[in-house]
C-alpha cells in the first residue's frame, strides 16, 4: 500500500528534467543608464552615474569579459548610490583606447590597465630613486602603440638637474614637465586640463604626492624609498580615477583658454610598477607610431624589425647624418632595444 494518498500534502513529485520552458529572448535593458568605472575592488565596481557614485557588480551575461577603470558601461538596478544599494553592469561600451602590459616579456597574458584614456603621463624621479630609463622607454612604447599622447613628468628637480634626461627624449617629440616638492603645478595642470590622463611610474617617484597636490583631499598613501635598495615601497594598491578641478586663466602659464583654462579633466592613478612587460608589442606596431620614420622602411626586407643589427634596413640611411631625423632614428631604436630586453638594472 502506498504510504501517501494521491493528494496528501506530504507527497512530493520531483519535476521532470527539461520541463521548464526556455526562451532565447533576453532583457533589452532599455532602462539602463550610462556610467563610468572609477575604481575596482574585489568584484565590486564603483561607477560615476549622473554626478554620484554607484556600487555595481558585473552581470552574468558578460561572462569573462573584463571591466576596468575608464570603461563606459550601462547599468540597471538600484543606481541611487544609497548605502547598501547595488546595481548591475549589463554592457560595456566599445573602448576608444586600451593601455595594456604583460607581467614580463615571457608572459603571453595581456593585462588591460585602463580604458578610454588619451594621455599617458610617465612619472619619474630625477633622484631618490634614480631614474630608470628602460622603464620609461617601455612605458613610452606602450603609449605609442596604444595611441595615447605621452607626457614625461620629472619630479624632485630640487635634487638633480633634469637636462640630461630631457635631452634623451627631445628627439622623440615627447613633451615634458618638471616639478619639485611644494613647487608650482600650473604647467602640469595645463597639460592635464580637459584630458583623461593615466599616471604610471615605479614606486617612490612621488606619484601619490603629485596626485594629492592636484586633487586636494584625495589622501593617497605616500611611501618612502628604501635606503638600501634605492627602491620605493608600494603605497597605492588600486587603480583610481579622479576628477581634476577646473583651472582658471590666471593659473595657466601663458594664459588663454587654449591653454586649458576653464576645463577640468580626469587623472587615473595606478599602483607603482617594477616591470612593464611588452610581450604584446610588435615592432611594426611601434614604427607605425612614427609616420616620418615609417616611410623610410618601404624598401626594408620582409620581416625586418628595424633594429641596429638588421641588414639593409631602410632606417640606416638616416643614421650618422647628425640631423633631427638621425636623432629620431637613434631614439626610436633605443625604444626598440628597450622593448626587447628586461628593464631591470
Amino acid at each position: 500500500m502506498d504510504r501517501y494518498e494521491e493528494y496528501d500534502h506530504e507527497r512530493f513529485d520531483r519535476p521532470r528534467r527539461r520541463t521548464r520552458p526556455r526562451t532565447k529572448d533576453r532583457p533589452s535593458h532599455d532602462d539602463a543608464v550610462p556610467g563610468s568605472v572609477v575604481t575596482v575592488d574585489r568584484g565590486r565596481y564603483t561607477c560615476l552615474v549622473g554626478g554620484h557614485l554607484v556600487t555595481a557588480m558585473k552581470s552574468r551575461p558578460l561572462g569573462r569579459k573584463g571591466v576596468v577603470v575608464g570603461d563606459r558601461v550601462q547599468l540597471v538596478g538600484d543606481v541611487s548610490g544609497d548605502a547598501g544599494s547595488l546595481a548591475r553592469i549589463v554592457s560595456v561600451d566599445e573602448r576608444v583606447t586600451v593601455l595594456r602590459r604583460t607581467a614580463d616579456d615571457d608572459d603571453p597574458v595581456e593585462r588591460v590597465i585602463v580604458a578610454n584614456a588619451d594621455q599617458l603621463v610617465v612619472v619619474a624621479a630625477l633622484a631618490d630613486p634614480e631614474p630608470r630609463r628602460r622603464l620609461i622607454d617601455r612605458a613610452l612604447v606602450a603609449a605609442f602603440v596604444a595611441g595615447l599622447d605621452p607626457l614625461l613628468c620629472l619630479t624632485k628637480s630640487d635634487l638633480a638637474d633634469p637636462e640630461s634626461l630631457l635631452d634623451a627624449y627631445r628627439p622623440l617629440g615627447v613633451p615634458a614637465v618638471v616639478t619639485r616638492q611644494g613647487g608650482d603645478l600650473g604647467e602640469v595642470r595645463a597639460r592635464l586640463a580637459g584630458r583623461v590622463s593615466v599616471l604610471v611610474g615605479h614606486s617612490g617617484v612621488g606619484k601619490s604626492t603629485l596626485v594629492n597636490a592636484l586633487v586636494p583631499g584625495t589622501d593617497r598613501a605616500i611611501g618612502h624609498v628604501n635606503a638600501v635598495t634605492g627602491r620605493g615601497r608600494h603605497t597605492s594598491t588600486s587603480v583610481l580615477m579622479l576628477a581634476l578641478p577646473a583651472i582658471h586663466e590666471a593659473d595657466v602659464p601663458g594664459g588663454g583658454p587654449d591653454a586649458g583654462a576653464g576645463r577640468g579633466g580626469w587623472i587615473i592613478d595606478t599602483p607603482g610598477i617594477r616591470s612593464f612587460g611588452l610581450a604584446h608589442v610588435d615592432s611594426k606596431d611601434l614604427i607605425a607610431a612614427f609616420p616620418d620614420l615609417d616611410v623610410l622602411t618601404g624598401d626594408c626586407p620582409r620581416g625586418c624589425s628595424h633594429g641596429t643589427s638588421e641588414p639593409e634596413c631602410g632606417l640606416d640611411a638616416a643614421v650618422g647624418r647628425g640631423d633631427t631625423e638621425a636623432q629620431r632614428v637613434e631614439s626610436f631604436r633605443r625604444l626598440l632595444e628597450g622593448r626587447e630586453r628586461a628593464e631591470e638594472d
